[in-house]
């Protein structure tokens, strides 16, 4: 009897870390393991579009200029979102011919992710040289 009331003790106090780690309210260990978040199915189709904008020499200068006006904003330094998950994330930032972000997807689905598709909602890029213009980022 005492062996099963340790087990049952033992899950309980499992569930209780668990919801901890859920809500936020115990600190992140560097040395957890953290499972691949799930795949959001509807990215390589928008990936896709982004890929068919080349070869195409005024898109390849305007992702050259796109990238260093990102690195010089730190746009994705905004809500400190490379520290929600150890993996990378891409997304993929839809942009009108004016260069505001009117959408935004990413390939998996974690509060990494969420956290970057808040961060460039909206952002105003340099005009792009065609609308609508897909903008991928790799974000580590």
């Amino acid at each position: 009897m005492r062996k099963h009331l340790i087990k049952i003790s033992m899950l309980c106090a499992a569930v209780l870390m668990a919801g901890c780690e859920t809500t936020g309210t115990k600190p992140a260990d560097p040395n957890a393991v953290e499972a691949p978040s799930p795949k959001n199915p509807d990215f390589s189709a928008e990936m896709a579009k982004f890929d068919a904008q080349f070869p195409n020499a005024k898109a390849t200068k305007y992702e050259n200029e796109s990238i260093a006006f990102n690195n010089e904003r730190k746009l994705d330094q905004k809500g400190n979102c490379h520290g929600k998950s150890k993996y990378p994330v891409t997304i993929v930032l839809v942009l009108d011919a004016e260069g505001k972000v009117t959408k935004t997807m990413t390939d998996v689905e974690n509060a990494k992710a969420s956290c970057f598709r808040s961060a460039y909602a909206g952002v105003q890029f340099p005009r792009p040289p065609m609308a609508p213009y897909r903008k991928a980022i790799l974000l580590n």
